[in-house]
């Protein structure tokens, strides 16, 4: 019973590994697909798509906020990443004075860093 059971395994094996002559081995770029270059094709895809997806996206905002930050002037309407409307007041290389509120008093010195939004004052009255 035994024997039977060894003989039909190893039946299988040779069918399964194609040592019987009915399978041939693929060759040429669908050789190379099947082995480690549909991997590498694939990870390539991957890449592209973090590349296109995530990575771009923000290095174009970046340019964006850089061109915002290079215009800012003093008069300039602004809103912080806290929430808070102002009025740049002046402009240093790395920080701005920005006035809150209707009364003059309040002046507060930021970072450049801090500021998401500019808005330029309307000069045509």
């Amino acid at each position: 019973m035994s024997n039977i059971l060894l003989d039909a395994a190893a039946a299988a094996n040779q069918v399964a590994t194609g040592a019987s002559g009915g399978q041939q081995q693929a060759t040429g770029f669908a050789g190379f697909l099947q082995g480690w270059g549909g991997i590498l094709i694939y990870l390539v895809v991957i890449v592209g798509f973090f590349y296109f997806v995530m990575i771009r996206p923000q290095s174009k905002e970046k340019k964006k906020m850089a061109a915002m930050m290079s215009t800012l002037e003093a008069g300039d309407s602004v809103l912080t990443s806290s929430g808070f409307y102002g009025t740049v007041i002046d402009v240093t290389d790395d920080s701005v004075i920005v006035e809150f509120g209707n009364n003059k008093n309040c002046r507060i010195p930021m970072q450049k860093a801090a500021i998401v939004q500019v808005e330029k004052p309307d000069t045509a009255q």
